[in-house]
């Protein structure tokens, strides 16, 4: 790949993982078009976009593990419920029509940033809701079934993850974002990445522009979260939320 393609690819990463990391997902909107727009196709796109988003939840786990904001056993509950449903949906994705699947998923996330606007007080102070078994019970099983759509789908998913943590569990936004970086970034992505290359095929040569992107575009973005505060992560989410949407939807 040439020097100036290379270049344009760890610029687009930058970008895209760090307002990915500030707001709690959606690197995907940007960096997976940006790969098939380039000449991969879709397969080889998803696949390689699986491994290099790992390196967000690498730099992004850099910055929030000097904060010290991740509770260990509710994060293990994340991964448990989660990873199971992302092995499932990586395996199932092949047999679902990529458009129906990306409108589906269109929809839903424009619904996630319209139910924030509407509730200007969600996320900003945190509570403790559902810390019961039903709540956990009911909790899980969400976090499942994004796992499926995190495994078998491009983009979005993140922000789901970020939204539920903060309607159902009651986190402000800042230490949803913590979570969801952590440990979609890092271990739902990269059980999504293993997957899919056990699959598919990945793309090895555009890959070392992609994380050194990734990689810093992830940890700049949890920096950003860390200092701005709820206010600001929350406006983030809604903004990356309705352009996600509104692509999937439009295709």
């Amino acid at each position: 790949m040439h020097w100036f393609d290379q270049s344009a690819l760890f610029l687009i990463s930058l970008l895209a993982n760090l307002f990915s990391a500030f707001s709690g997902g959606g690197a995907g909107l940007v960096q997976l078009p940006a790969l098939i727009f380039l000449g991969l196709p879709f397969g080889i796109a998803l696949a390689t976009h699986k491994v290099a988003s790992v390196a967000l939840g690498i730099g992004a786990t850099f910055r929030h593990l000097r904060e010290n904001t991740l509770e260990q056993r509710f994060a293990l509950f994340i991964l448990a419920c989660g990873l199971p449903g992302v092995v499932f949906g990586a395996n199932v994705i092949l047999k679902i029509p990529d458009r129906t699947a990306e409108l589906a998923l269109g929809c839903l996330t424009l619904g996630l940033g319209t139910y924030s606007l509407l509730k200007p007080n969600l996320g900003q102070d945190p509570q403790l809701l559902n810390r019961h078994w039903q709540g956990y019970l009911v909790g899980g099983g969400i976090l499942f079934l994004i796992g499926v759509l995190n495994g078998s789908l491009t983009s979005g998913t993140g922000l789901f993850v970020t939204l539920w943590l903060v309607r159902w569990f009651g986190l402000d936004y800042k230490r949803a974002v913590a979570y969801t970086l952590v440990l979609v970034g890092l271990f739902w992505n990269g059980t999504g990445a293993l997957t899919l290359g056990w699959l598919g095929s990945i793309q090895w040569s555009w890959l070392p522009a992609l994380l050194m992107g990734s990689l810093l575009g992830g940890y700049l973005g949890a920096h950003l979260a860390i200092i701005k505060g709820n206010r600001w992560i929350k406006r983030s989410f809604e903004i990356v939320t309705l352009l996600v949407g509104f692509k999937l939807v439009i295709g």
